[in-house]
């Protein structure tokens, strides 16, 4: 099967506070694939994200979507718009 190493986990928070995590795995036996930390600017300016799981297909409505988490950090990430060194002071809180 495939091991810790070789998938990065995708957590997506949607607006009506619901949350989902996939974990998306590696395809490092074709060198023509781009590696994932690679596509994922390409991957963000979509306006629906579709995941093929074993099971089903999943389509994401990025409008619906208010922060992704993914694990492990991307840090082949760099320029506009990307803040390196950053450090969590508070976690996120909800008012109820």
């Amino acid at each position: 099967m495939y091991t810790e190493s070789s998938y990065t986990q995708f957590t997506f928070y949607y607006l009506n506070g619901q949350s989902e995590s996939f974990n998306v795995f590696e395809q490092s036996d074709d060198p023509t694939v781009p590696g994932l930390q690679m596509e994922m600017r390409r991957f963000l300016e979509k306006d629906w994200w579709i995941l093929n799981l074993p099971e089903q297909t999943v389509m994401i409505n990025v409008a619906n979507v208010v922060k992704v988490e993914v694990k492990p950090v991307m840090n082949q990430l760099h320029g506009e718009g990307i803040f390196n060194n950053v450090e969590r002071v508070t976690a996120l809180n909800r008012g109820r």
